[in-house]
């Protein structure tokens, strides 16, 4: 690993400054400059960094599945004596369990951390960049077992928290604010249907039929399109109210017999 030669570095502790960030892609950080990791410590890095105080036998058994034990938790001591002959690098080795250093920050906890904030009923005012927190999946293009699963495990929680958000402002009577989350849970998930529910709700919140309606007609429409389904009866019932009047005046006009003794 090289850090950029601009950046200082002598006396500094390893782990001054560093942040490492996964969502988007992986970047490891030096008082802000780039350092240059080879793609093989990369896995590495990033693995310890999603997997805190993972023993060796752990790591090693993810990075290199379809090798032996031996020959893995070999790999792994090639790459963790690498990692530590550099000045930059990001982790600390304590008896058979991996880290990152203390002082190291990573994009994902941010976003963890976010999210139990909003779940623990904090005001969501107060979650500093909730709608961005995980706004781009975790390592994409990386397609090792672990990286898929937690990269699942992390966008089930971003749509959580941005559907708590957006509920939140939503009894709050924070209207355009509910309707920014929830919009931003549904670019991240189109076919979902708890952030068009939510979207409905809100139009229906401010008095907004029109919106309302036409809201859960552009998800009914997406849905029948791409998935040949319907919207759940939950999601229908929101808007029974709303189209009791228009069905009724629709299913009166349907049976209104003619005039007597007319003829055609």
């Amino acid at each position: 690993m090289t850090a950029d030669p601009s950046v200082p570095t002598a006396g500094d502790p390893p782990d001054a400054g560093v942040s490492l960030h996964l969502l988007g892609g992986f970047r490891l950080l030096r008082d802000a400059a780039p350092v240059v990791v080879p793609r093989g410590l990369q896995r590495v890095i990033a693995l310890i960094g999603l997997r805190p105080g993972a023993t060796r036998s752990q790591l090693a058994g993810l990075l290199w599945p379809d090798a032996s034990e031996e020959r893995a938790l070999s790999s792994l001591r090639t790459a963790l004596w690498r990692l530590r002959q550099d000045p930059c690098c990001p982790m600390t080795v304590t008896g058979d369990t991996v880290r990152l250093g203390p002082a190291v920050r990573l994009d994902v906890d941010d976003l963890v951390g976010t999210a139990a904030r909003v779940r623990d009923g904090d005001d969501p005012r107060t979650a500093a960049g909730a709608l961005a927190a995980g706004r781009h999946d975790l390592l994409p293009g990386w397609y090792d077992d672990w990286v898929l699963l937690d990269r699942e495990r992390l966008r089930q929680l971003r749509l959580h928290m941005l559907e708590q958000v957006a509920g939140q402002h939503l009894v709050a009577g924070r209207h355009g604010e509910a309707l920014e989350a929830a919009l931003e849970a549904m670019a991240a998930e189109p076919l979902r249907e708890t952030p068009h529910r939510l979207v409905v709700r809100i139009h229906l919140a401010e008095g907004n039929a029109f919106e309302a309606v036409h809201a859960f007609y552009v998800y009914r429409d997406l849905l029948r399109r791409e998935l040949r389904l319907e919207p759940s009866p939950a999601m229908s019932a929101l808007l029974d109210e709303t189209l009791a009047p228009i069905r009724e005046a629709s299913r009166e006009g349907a049976i209104r017999p003619s005039p007597a003794g007319r003829r055609t």
